[in-house]
């Protein structure tokens, strides 16, 4: 009996969704299960089916659940555990509309299933229980047309009989009885449920019912009955609430592995999120549409959610179908306004809309949609005249009261309305309105709407286009503010308003200077003052127009290492900002002033001067307040105090959300120098947490200059699968150059990790070439880039040809008098040759000899160990302790070769280091080099003790064809040394010649 029951089970579940009704919409969501681990064990404790310390355990449990929530999908889990369990599941469905007529249907179902599986075990069950036959059809015996009363059903033997059964099929295992979708049951369905739910059974019997809550409006037959259910002792109740949103996501990356489309952007996969509210089939309807390039909703979805909708009353439609077009929420008092009926006509059909869960009211005196998706589709399904007429009613309720909604909604229907003057004047409005609500996002978006409708000859296009470009640089997009600005100097008439042009080209100088852009600032700043010199001094325009052109010509002087004018500069510049009411303008100057002060040697002066700007008592979120934050941050960093770095530059970050900001210049790089910082000073869980932001969808170039900073991580760590990130970033590398540094450094490890040499020297290549693009031939991080390189350059030589070795060390010559005429120029700068500097320098420096040595050529081993002992000193002093583990394992090799005894400490403190960072490539280079491996042996242990740990260095440079005069260049010794000990390595090996030695030592595992 068991083995036909659970056959008959995996049948009934391998494809519920056939049956599930006419207007059913329940999935599986393609078979995923996510995000419902705790309710599926509270489901299966409940059910007995996990029974813990009670063996004998049942259970009656209701399932409950909107709509396409997961109901059937948590149910074939529990199913699935409960047969890995031994129990036997039976299943039965409830159909809506066609089956409402037969009574019985899930039963007959379980019966139908059950014959078609296992007609035997249905006969003795039949046998047994005859009074079941009358739900199996082909068992049901023709009436005699001479006998009424032979076809007259006894509903209380039909019943028993069903109990019975079920207690006599878990005679040998326990079972569990599943029916779904009980909103559809027949009452003769229900009250069967009732009894089995009310006498309980002798043997272990587990039943659940399943219902969607919100099918359940007040005249809905169930309700009195789940009412009578409640009330029993043994039923408990289990409501599946909606899909948190990270589950929502693992759905959708789920569900995009079985789509021949390419995978959904970040801001796509958003999107999904937000408009599923958790629901499995929306995410999977909006997936499937999204994937195919849709933009509305898919077809079956929309007739689906319209079906709740097509059972309204004429008054419960109209209601909703106005409150469509007001969006996802509309107050009491504006939908009143607009839909033009009664109060007893619109109490009536709101009262319907709530009944029938189509709306639901809200804290605020107004009503929602119970899904964003059925209003979507409700208004989507509007007549073109419709929509217009119900979006010029909402204006002109709008306009006439302003009480009853704000200015952005009026700006929609404006919009919508076509009413192009009143949409312009209201997304003004509704712009300002959402700066003060610290909502730049919104207000950009308002600032944009408005430009779109405003003619060139409005007096206000300038004044709008500044207000648009600086909420477009607070949400961390200064390359569209940049493009406003410079678009409306060039679009403005000759004669036009002087102070205008002067206001415009203050906000251009101060904003090309946070992007790549070839803009000369100072001359910029120097033709706004002249505009202003012919105006009146003592108008307040005039004046803060001067003060913002002053203070962006101080940053402009301090850009061009002009910094004792800069000195002077500022004093007048504060002064004339706080004569002019603006202190904000005043607080920056000073931050600017504060970075000088570092520059020209005197940090701790700086510091104070920092701190104190930002304790100033300036608002939390002040944008002075944030750009102190940021320099003093940046201050510990260049100083190496890469923890006080982090906690500094994440109390800018933080203040900048804070305010609505966390993109904004400043605030964003504060963020991003955060995660650097945590990732040189070794807390890579850290940074990685920073730097992820891929559920907060960054605006650009952020998000390229997050995933390089995070290319960086996944360097240390070696992982692979970096070239579709790193192609993301490319697009900005001539954007914005840090994007370019960061990813570029990583990928040459990354690449040389992955043992593909030319791929490391390309995009070093390509990177060198767009930074020199975009910034000059010899910028500071061409160090680092060219030390990195070498040190590729040098891990690969000793495999390659004696031809193919005498490019790269020529290949690496060029690197090497790059990064030193990178150091030429930089040491001259003041400021600009800390310990960071300092470390990439000599790390360049040390890389060039590691090439030299092991490419063949004759290098003193006490000059390569001195190069390494100068780089770690450096790298130690500044604090980068990846680099800092790294150069110690190339010290420790070098102090290796020249038989020091002390490479085994060294080499020793190296891999702890990359242990704790988790840093895999490092690990195989220290045990490469002859460290100890992670088992604490050194590789000469595991490789056999007939060879000396020297005899197996040599090995290893024999088995890479190198002769005996090239063996001693590189370990420091004469060739005459090398061939004895050569000949050592085959009498040990007992093999005639080198070739053979090479490979016998491959065969017993010698060599890697």
């Amino acid at each position: 009996m068991a083995t036909a029951l659970h056959r008959e089970t995996h049948e009934t579940l391998s494809d519920p969704s056939d049956i599930i009704g006419l207007v059913g919409f329940e999935r599986s969501a393609a078979g995923l299960f996510v995000g419902r681990d705790d309710e599926a064990d509270l489901l299966a404790r409940r059910l007995g089916v996990d029974a813990g310390d009670d063996p004998d355990s049942t259970g009656f449990v209701l399932l409950s659940g909107d709509a396409g929530i997961g109901k059937t999908r948590i149910l074939a889990e529990v199913a699935g555990r409960a047969r890995a369990a031994g129990w036997a599941v039976l299943t039965g469905h409830c159909l809506g509309e066609a089956g409402q007529a037969l009574p019985y249907l899930p039963f007959i179902e379980v019966l139908g299933r059950l014959e078609g599986s296992s007609p035997e075990l249905l006969d003795r069950v039949l046998t047994a229980h005859p009074g079941l036959s009358r739900l199996v059809p082909s068992r049901r015996h023709e009436p005699n047309p001479d006998d009424p009363a032979d076809d007259v059903v006894d509903r209380g033997d039909l019943v028993e009989a069903v109990h019975a059964a079920l207690d006599d099929l878990a005679a040998d295992t326990p079972l569990l009885l599943v029916v779904e979708d009980v909103h559809w049951a027949d009452q003769s369905s229900r009250d069967l449920l009732t009894l089995l739910f009310t006498r309980g059974f002798s043997r272990r019997v587990s039943i659940v019912a399943s219902y969607r809550s919100d099918d359940l409006h007040r005249r809905h037959p169930l309700r009195t009955t789940l009412a009578h259910w409640a009330r029993l002792g043994d039923v408990e109740r289990v409501d599946l609430a909606p899909l948190p949103d990270h589950a929502v996501r693992e759905l959708v990356r789920g569900l995009q592995s079985g789509l021949h489309a390419q995978p959904l952007a970040e801001a796509q996969v958003r999107e999904v999120v937000e408009r599923a509210e958790g629901n499995a089939f929306f995410t999977e309807e909006l997936v499937a549409a999204t994937a195919l390039g849709g933009t509305g909703l898919a077809e079956d979805l929309s007739r689906l959610l319209l079906v709740r909708f097509d059972q309204l009353d004429t008054s419960g439609q109209h209601v909703v179908r106005v409150a469509s077009a007001a969006g996802r929420h509309v107050s009491h008092r504006l939908l009143a306004a607009v839909a033009g009926l009664g109060d007893a006509e619109l109490d009536s059909g709101l009262r319907d809309a709530v009944e029938r869960h189509v709306l639901v009211p809200t804290d605020s005196g107004g009503y929602a949609f119970r899904h964003a998706l059925l209003g979507e589709t409700v208004y989507d399904d509007l007549l073109p005249g419709e929509r217009v007429r119900a979006h010029e009613r909402y204006a002109a309720a709008l306009a006439d009261d302003r009480t009853l909604g704000t200015w952005a909604e009026l700006a929609r229907h404006a919009g919508a309305a076509g009413l192009r003057e009143q949409a312009r004047e209201a997304s003004v409005q509704a712009g300002d309105s959402a700066l003060r609500m610290a909502g730049p996002e919104e207000a950009f978006r308002h600032f944009k709407n408005a430009l779109a409708l405003m003619p060139e000859s409005d007096p206000e296009v300038d004044s709008v286009t500044l207000r648009a470009a600086a909420a477009a640089t607070a949400v961390g997009r200064a390359v569209k503010a940049l493009e406003l600005l410079e678009e409306r100097l060039r679009r403005r008439a000759p004669g036009a308003d002087p102070v205008g042009r002067a206001e415009l080209l203050a906000a251009v100088s101060t904003t090309a200077r946070i992007t790549e852009s070839t803009l000369d600032t100072l001359a910029a700043t120097k033709e706004g003052l002249g505009l202003l010199d012919a105006e009146d001094p003592d108008d307040l325009r005039t004046a803060q127009a001067r003060a913002r052109l002053l203070g962006a010509r101080v940053q402009a002087l301090v850009d061009r290492g002009r910094d004792e004018e800069a000195a002077r500069a500022a004093a007048e510049a504060v002064s004339v900002a706080r004569a002019a009411g603006l202190p904000d303008v005043a607080d920056e100057v000073e931050v600017v002033e504060a970075r000088v002060i570092e520059r020209v040697g005197d940090p701790e002066s700086s510091r104070a001067a920092l701190e104190r700007i930002i304790g100033n008592g300036a608002p939390t979120g002040d944008p002075a307040q944030v750009r102190a934050f940021h320099h003093l941050g940046s201050l510990h960093h260049r100083a190496g105090r890469l923890d006080d770095a982090v906690e500094v530059y994440q109390r800018g970050a933080e203040a900048g959300a804070r305010a609505g900001r966390p993109w904004a210049p400043y605030a964003f790089d504060a963020r991003l120098l955060a995660g650097i910082a945590a990732y040189e000073a070794g807390r890579w869980d850290d940074a990685d947490r920073i730097l992820d932001a891929t559920s907060q969808d960054p605006p650009q170039p952020a998000e390229a200059l997050l995933t390089a900073a995070r290319l960086c991580l996944a360097a240390g760590r070696g992982e692979g699968g970096f070239v579709a990130a790193l192609d993301s970033t490319r697009p900005w590398w001539d954007e914005e150059g840090l994007v370019a540094v960061l990813a570029v450094g990583a990928a040459i490890d990354l690449y040389g990790h992955q043992d593909d040499l030319p791929g490391a020297l390309l995009v070093h290549d390509e990177g060198v070439e767009s930074l020199t693009r975009i910034w000059h031939r010899h910028f500071q991080a061409q160090t680092r880039l060219s030390a990195l390189v070498l040190g590729q350059l040098a891990t690969h030589v000793g495999r390659a040809s004696s031809a193919e070795r005498a490019q790269l060390l020529a290949r690496g010559v060029d690197a090497a008098e790059a990064a030193e005429a990178v150091w030429a120029r930089v040491s001259e700068m003041p400021g600009q040759h800390g310990p960071e500097a300092q470390a990439w320098i000599a790390r360049a420096r040390a890389e060039a000899l590691r090439l030299r040595w092991l490419g063949g050529e004759a290098v003193d081993a006490a000059e390569l160990s001195e190069a390494w002992r100068v780089t770690v000193a450096a790298f130690e002093d500044y604090g980068h302790r990846y680099e800092l583990a790294r150069s110690r394992a190339r010290l420790g090799a070098a102090l290796q070769a020249a038989g020091d005894p002390a490479a085994s400490d060294v080499l020793q403190a190296a891999l702890e280091t990359a242990r704790e960072l988790g840093a895999e490539p490092l690990r195989a280079e220290i045990r490469q080099a002859g460290g100890r491996a992670s088992a604490g042996q050194r590789p000469a242990d595991r490789l056999g003790e007939a060879l000396t740990p020297r005899e197996q260095e040599i090995l290893a440079l024999v088995a890479l064809g190198r002769s005996n005069r090239q063996i001693g260049t590189q370990l420091f010794i004469s060739a005459k040394t090398a061939s004895v000990h050569v000949s050592n390595i085959i009498a040990k090996l007992g093999v005639t010649g080198r070739g053979e030695a090479v490979a016998v030592a491959r065969d017993r595992g010698l060599l890697d």
